[in-house]
């Protein structure tokens, strides 16, 4: 991870480090800040996030199995 100050510094190392593919991160203030990456994986994660996507009634109708399997358990008694 780059400091702010060294990323600037270094800021064609960054670019460099990033066109190679591996995505380079930058902290302020000793947090986790930014990222850069190349344009083309830029593109490639945008290109996966507006994908489509199925609903979640949808994912739920596709679980397997017609029936559930149940515990067949008896209830206790209980006395008033």
């Amino acid at each position: 991870m780059w400091t702010l100050q060294d990323a600037k510094n270094k800021f064609s190392s960054v670019v460099d480090a990033a066109l190679a593919g591996a995505p380079q991160e930058v902290s302020r203030r000793g947090k986790p800040a930014v990222v850069v990456l190349s344009a083309a994986e830029y593109q490639r994660l945008l290109a996966g996030a507006a994908g489509p996507r199925e609903t979640f009634a949808d994912h739920l109708l596709a679980f397997p199995g017609d029936e559930v399997a149940r515990l067949q358990a008896k209830p206790r008694d209980v006395a008033f």
